[in-house]
């Protein structure tokens, strides 16, 4: 039946559900309105992204998910509640079966709070959590059963994963808190140190879409961006170059770089060769970037593709396991807790 097996991209900027038999139901931000007098939910998902910076001061915007773990645990159980009840039903009596993704790096307490919040707000007992590499290459139709070495960089919005998966396991991986949020953060910095003006991390996200850049591109691109004048204090609009922007996320660009190199430093010989001959594949949103891939084939010297849809491999991939449970059991690591390893 619909809605009784679902896959959740619990991301830092975005959440995604899957459903088994309907795909990517749900792609809104991970954005929740609060009232600040009684702390009642005002709106979630896009509604509460559009009042970003444009509230009055009664009415607090949270994005409760930061650096890819829960930073305000019922704000997101909340948020969780409203988006598996726009699938299941608000009055549903049967709970769905939910795999959620967790980053690879995770500390067991941060595992545990993503659980708890599945559960808290509907989910069936016990609720499931999957690395998101492996989630990601599940969902990138990655051969992940075979014992040859297959390697997967997740460029979401809080955090990059890069791991080596074979056989439903995580070999090597990695995890750095630098994606989508410190490019726009990276960008917002350069705009007000360069043109002395301060703009939103809407505004910076906005700017990174339509002229950025991960290498120089052959036909230099403009974009009009307004903010406030540091010196005035008035409204102002200034014209950024796309090479303004590729500058102000080299350094964030340079650490996603600096952990793939980590991981295949630590890669078995056997696998570093399967990863050599299969190259390195990209998901998550950061993975849109224009040219990202080129840059990472010139630094690495391995090819370097981008999935099909990579923005919903994670939730597909979450969906996906669901069915194949007892063989990502069964390569976890024997030892401690579910993640212990990584």
């Amino acid at each position: 039946m619909f809605g009784r097996r679902i896959g959740v991209d619990l991301g830092t900027a975005n959440v995604l559900v899957y459903v088994k038999g309907r795909g990517v139901v749900i792609n809104e931000p991970s954005v929740v309105a609060v009232a600040q007098r009684d702390n009642t939910i005002v709106a979630v998902g896009n509604d509460a992204r559009e009042m970003l910076g444009r509230t009055p001061g009664a009415i607090q915007v949270i994005r409760p998910m930061r650096d890819g773990v829960i930073a305000d645990y019922l704000t997101t159980e909340a948020m969780l509640r409203y988006f598996i009840g726009k699938i299941t039903g608000r009055f549903s009596l049967i709970k769905p079966e939910v795999m959620v993704c967790v980053p690879a790096g995770v500390t067991g307490v941060e595992q545990r709070a993503v659980q708890d919040a599945c559960e808290a707000a509907g989910a069936r007992r016990p609720a499931n959590v999957v690395p998101e590499p492996l989630a990601a290459a599940i969902g990138a139709r990655i051969p992940v059963a075979a014992p040859h070495g297959h390697m997967i960089v997740d460029i979401g919005g809080g955090r990059t994963e890069a791991a080596v998966i074979s056989m439903y396991g995580i070999v090597v991986s990695e995890s750095v808190r630098v994606a989508g949020d410190r490019l726009d953060e990276a960008i917002t910095n350069y705009v007000k140190r360069r043109h002395n003006l301060l703009i939103g991390e809407r505004t910076a996200e906005e700017l990174k879409i339509a002229i950025g850049s991960a290498v120089p591109m052959e036909e230099d691109l403009t974009y009009s961006v307004r903010g406030r004048d540091q010196i005035t204090g008035l409204p102002k609009t200034v014209t950024v170059t796309s090479i303004e922007v590729c500058q102000a996320m080299q350094d964030a660009l340079q650490a996603i770089i600096g952990a793939i190199r980590s991981v295949l430093e630590r890669t078995p010989p056997e696998l570093a060769s399967d990863v050599v001959d299969r190259g390195i594949v990209l998901t998550g949103g950061g993975a849109l970037l224009r040219n990202i891939d080129r840059l990472i084939t010139q630094e690495i010297g391995i090819p370097c593709y981008i999935a099909d849809n990579p923005t919903d491999c994670v939730a597909i991939g979450a969906g996906i396991a669901l069915e194949h449970l007892d063989l990502i059991k069964r390569a976890r690591p024997p030892e401690g807790e579910w993640f212990a390893s990584f």
